[in-house]
């Protein structure tokens, strides 16, 4: 757009996001650390939301940043503090650290989730740096229940990471990540013993590493093959695999669908989705679940 003899054209802003396989593995850490660096080279920089956790390495490297306050949001007759997105839009900074991208608002948030509220700052030009865990991902959701036992119920899209810029593995062993949990540098004292008896147990930690490195080296892949197609490089391209999986609208379907794009990410095929009704059922209206279906698909 034009206006004024002035170019107003807004150019979509970076996204960069920080993967750990779980909580405590240093990916707020190492956000904040990137924004230290980024303010010491003279680019105008701030925390648009962290959440600390009540840890003090992570509360200590925010000292000296420049904070966008957050709001107050009430629900149920109770306050909670969320990302005041206007505000950081208002502050229009070069970049803006925004932490936990799968986390859900508060109803009369705006947006439901927080990588909606990252993509109006995008849109609006600013470059945002991010953290998640591989545990949150909408592919994975299934496979990290029957690993972990828990459910999880902040899940983002996968598609929403991959169209990311840039993206940084924190990768810690399940050994280490054990010894920052029982230093009480994850969790406070009251947590640690449980939570190295559950979610942090070491064959629990080892699979959630391993997905995300098997995540995280499948979108380097993508990489490599968008950057080919981009400059012309003459390939023999291998023959895409798909991968049709039957969606009914009933209940487990669900699984089935992410398992069907498990297999296609690992062979970097397609995946279809295919419902059959019958002549009969013609009548009958489709269940809500098969909407659910296809929007997951």
């Amino acid at each position: 757009m034009v206006m004024d003899g002035i170019d107003r054209t807004v150019k979509r802003g970076n996204l960069r996001v920080y993967i750990g396989a779980a909580p405590g593995v240093g990916k707020t850490y190492a956000a904040l650390e990137e924004i230290h660096d980024l303010v010491s080279e003279g680019v105008d920089a701030v925390v648009g939301y962290v959440e600390t956790h009540g840890r003090d390495d992570t509360a200590r490297l925010i000292e000296g940043l420049q904070v966008v306050p957050k709001r107050n949001v009430e629900h149920r007759g109770v306050e909670f503090e969320e990302m005041d997105t206007k505000a950081i839009l208002d502050r229009d900074p070069d970049v803006a650290l925004v932490d936990e991208l799968a986390h859900t608002n508060v109803p009369g948030s705006g947006h439901p989730k927080r990588w909606q509220d990252v993509e109006d700052i995008l849109e609006a030009g600013i470059d945002v740096i991010s953290t998640v865990n591989i545990q949150h991902f909408e592919s994975l959701n299934d496979v990290v229940e029957e690993i972990t036992g828990v459910s999880q119920r902040e899940v983002i899209p996968d598609e929403v990471v991959r169209r990311a810029d840039e993206i940084h593995l924190v990768d810690l062993t399940q050994q280490a990540v054990r010894e920052r949990m029982a230093a009480g540098k994850i969790y406070p004292a009251e947590r640690i013993d449980a939570a190295l008896a559950n979610f942090f147990r070491p064959g629990n930690l080892g699979a959630l590493r391993e997905l995300a490195l098997s995540w995280t080296a499948e979108r380097v892949d993508e990489a490599v093959d968008s950057y080919r197609r981009a400059h012309g490089i003459d390939h023999q391209w291998e023959t895409r695999e798909r991968v049709v999986v039957g969606i009914t609208g009933t209940a487990g379907g669900d699984d089935t669908i992410r398992r069907a794009a498990r297999m296609a990410m690992r062979s970097k095929g397609e995946i279809l989705g295919v419902h059959i009704r019958s002549t009969e059922g013609l009548n009958r209206a489709p269940t809500p679940q098969l909407d659910d279906h296809r929007e997951l698909l």
